[in-house]
């Protein structure tokens, strides 16, 4: 019988701490926040949870490593002062898709802070990009903390849906139901309004809740063109 590569009779030091990190990543992207604990950990390790504090100190301390480890994976693209938007949009599309990737990552920060060497690595470099465009070092500061808080507002709903998908999945066909009755309620009081009607009423229309094609994209445009114009000459 082949012998499990992190077996419970094996010594701790078998157990790397990125093995740990890597299958955290895996449970939280498959169970959210609230599925994360060692007990599951050590199972998904085939070890047991024991084992894992020897690397990691606890749960809190296990969401931050998870969360620098999807960090660093981040592409630093090329800073080109006379292309800078491209720079931008490219660092503000690939969080966008990290964030809904491991939507977990929206919920910790409503609960920890996070940071450690991948964060700051982007950070840095998201500030650079702006600086290169030519805003003064308080400006980059500036620009980099409105698009990434608007990157983060707009992954609260692809993490809202995939926690609500979670309890679906757990819950079965009495969450499903619960969910199409809150959606028929939602859409029957929003027939009441014009706007909102004609909305629903379009041969495109899915649901209430969905927002429209391309609608990341229009607005991150939208903030990019505001602060482009910072950088135009002022008139006097």
């Amino acid at each position: 019988m082949q012998v499990a590569a992190y077996g419970r009779d094996m010594p701790r030091n078998t157990l790397t701490q990125d093995q740990i990190v890597r299958a955290a990543v895996e449970l939280l992207d498959a169970e959210g926040l609230e599925g994360l604990n060692m007990r599951a950990l050590g199972k998904r390790l085939d070890s047991a949870a024991t084992a894992v504090y020897w690397h990691v100190k606890n749960k809190d301390n296990l969401v931050l490593l998870a969360a620098d480890h999807v960090w660093s994976e981040l592409a630093q693209p090329d800073l080109n002062p006379a292309d800078w938007r491209t720079a931008a949009v490219t660092m503000a599309t690939d969080l966008y898709q990290m964030f809904t990737q491991h939507p977990w990552l929206v919920q910790a920060f409503a609960a920890h802070v996070l940071y450690g060497e991948g964060k700051s690595r982007h950070d840095d470099h998201s500030l650079a990009v702006y600086e290169a465009a030519g805003f003064t070092a308080d400006q980059a500061d500036q620009a980099a903390a409105a698009v990434f808080t608007y990157v983060l507002g707009n992954a609260a709903g692809a993490a809202a849906t995939a926690s609500l998908t979670r309890r679906l999945n757990q819950d079965g066909a009495t969450a499903e139901k619960q969910l199409q009755d809150a959606m028929a309620k939602a859409q029957a009081i929003a027939m009441h309004y014009p706007r909102l009607r004609a909305r629903l009423e379009t041969p495109a229309a899915t649901d209430y809740a969905a927002s429209p094609d391309k609608t990341f994209e229009l607005g991150l445009q939208a903030l990019l063109d505001g602060l482009e114009r910072q950088l135009a000459p002022q008139p006097r």
